[in-house]
């Protein structure tokens, strides 16, 4: 291994511990919240929850018009050049409060329509109207995280993360207990109220110039137009993401009824957690580093495969344990009662391994620019999940939204691949491959033991698990190198076992 991808590798996982530290916080806290809301106020209070986040997300994405995506791009091409970095902050700022006010004003004035369109009942019309504060809220954290992280400040990123969810987790909890199903909305607002000061604190201990110019209408439109065009198709795509997960909801609640979203729901808060803790960790440093390289093919697909090489060889065998476990699980982290989201996980966690392999590829497209292709890009998994649950779930029932996910994912995962093989001349390492390989076979395998036999699957899905985590880890030590206290164990470790990790100059 060259010095250089040896570098680049330490640096990445050197960014995914900084960050999956904070992620871990931030699942157990998940963990807490989820079970205690589970326990306080059932299926139906979980599904409302997640409609409730989901209508956040679509919105703020809509009116973020995708500008913390072209945000990060936008500041980590231009590091050292202070004059850009302020004038590109600054826009961001303003661009997200007037943006962020006009989705509040929006949600607020249409709360009734909403409110019934997506639970049916005009009585919740409130609360949906509050979410709009939530999302000023999170679009003014978005603002300042994105310029944390297009400056490569993982650490402070991570301790933004860890700060939102201590703060979300006390206070939400709190209004729960005390206000019922009426206290959900004080998750939504205060965890990027919280984020937002702590980025705020974070961002002023910064350098700054002693003289920072004012910038006229002029600049600021000729900053914010290329930014917000190259950010709207981004936003677009995930746009189309959190609509088709709006329209999920609202479709199974139609059809199946307030219990059946929560069952979605936990099912889906469970993959999106484990998942979106791994690939944020992942993400933090990967996104700017890639746009650096970008115009570098040769280094930039270099970087691609070491990323999805780290990522399966880590993530890989937590999915695997989470197949086989899944019942288990949903009873330990809800209640008995939400039995059903079990075989939903099952398929998703399937469908996550696609999505695990696609997303280094995936990120190609919005580090070269490339907005309008990323846009079809995201349709085509959103195309295939909602049209399969649109004509299937009245027919197949809930379990047909695990089934969707994962077919979904497949799509998604070959329409990357000959995107960014035809765009960015991208091709697979022959490890990348054997990665993928084994994993996939392994999770379509254990996937129909525990189908047909639960308990054989819950005992096999740990010793699998064991097992690829074992070789994942020998994957990343020879990756990164023999360099450091815990590498250097690492390489005796496996000496010792018989199985040396060759050590190539």
């Amino acid at each position: 291994m060259s010095t250089s991808n040896a570098s680049n590798s330490r640096g990445l996982i050197r960014s995914m511990l900084v960050i999956g530290s904070a992620q871990v916080v931030n699942i157990f806290l998940s963990i807490i919240r989820m079970k205690v809301l589970a326990v306080l106020l059932g299926p139906a209070g979980i599904g409302l929850f997640g409609i409730y986040n989901n209508l956040q997300q679509m919105v703020g994405n809509a009116a973020g018009l995708g500008m913390g995506s072209s945000g990060v791009r936008q500041i980590a091409g231009a590091k050292g050049d202070a004059e850009t970095l302020n004038r590109v902050s600054r826009v961001l700022l303003a661009a997200h409060l007037v943006q962020g006010t006009l989705a509040m004003v929006a949600v607020w004035v249409f709360r009734k329509p909403l409110a019934v369109w997506l639970t049916g009942d005009a009585s919740l019309s409130t609360e949906i109207g509050l979410v709009g504060i939530a999302i000023l809220l999170m679009l003014l954290a978005t603002a300042h995280t994105t310029l944390l992280q297009g400056l490569r400040r993982i650490g402070d990123l991570g301790r933004v993360t860890v700060m939102g969810a201590i703060a979300a987790t006390l206070i939400g909890l709190l209004a729960v207990w005390w206000l019922g199903r009426a206290g959900l909305i004080w998750f939504l607002i205060v965890q990027p109220l919280a984020n937002l000061l702590a980025a705020l604190f974070f961002i002023r201990k910064l350098p700054r110039e002693a003289d920072r110019p004012s910038i006229g209408f002029k600049e600021i439109w000729a900053t914010w137009k290329p930014m917000a065009r190259l950010g709207a198709a981004f936003m677009a795509g995930g746009l189309a993401t959190t609509g088709t997960l709006l329209l999920v909801r609202a479709i199974v609640t139609r059809e199946l009824g307030l219990d059946a979203a929560g069952y979605f729901a936990a099912a889906w808060g469970i993959t999106m957690t484990y998942v979106g803790f791994l690939l944020g960790a992942m993400g933090a440093d990967y996104y700017p580093r890639l746009t650096e390289v970008i115009h570098d093919r040769d280094a930039a697909n270099r970087l691609m495969n070491d990323q999805a090489q780290l990522g399966l060889a880590i993530g890989g065998p937590v999915l695997l344990l989470l197949i086989g476990w899944a019942p288990w699980l949903i009873t330990l982290l809800y209640a008995s009662d939400f039995g059903p989201a079990a075989t939903l996980l099952q398929w998703q966690t399937v469908g996550n391994v696609f999505k695990l392999a696609s997303w280094a590829m995936s990120f190609a497209i919005v580090a070269g620019a490339h907005a309008r292709i990323y846009f079809f890009m995201e349709l085509s998994f959103n195309l295939v999940f909602l049209a399969l649950i649109w004509l299937l779930l009245p027919i197949v029932g809930l379990d047909m939204t695990g089934v969707a996910f994962l077919l979904g994912y497949i799509v998604y995962f070959v329409t990357v691949y000959l995107l960014v093989r035809h765009l960015r001349s991208f091709r697979w390492q022959s490890l990348s491959l054997q990665l993928f390989g084994l994993q996939v076979l392994l999770a379509i395998g254990l996937l129909a033991v525990s189908l047909i036999v639960p308990t054989v699957g819950f005992i096999f899905s740990p010793l699998v698990a064991v097992a690829t985590g074992i070789l994942g880890l020998r994957i990343v030590l020879e990756k990164t190198g023999p360099e450091g206290r815990l590498a250097g164990k690492g390489y005796k470790l496996y000496a010792r076992l018989g199985w040396p990790i060759r050590i190539v100059k």
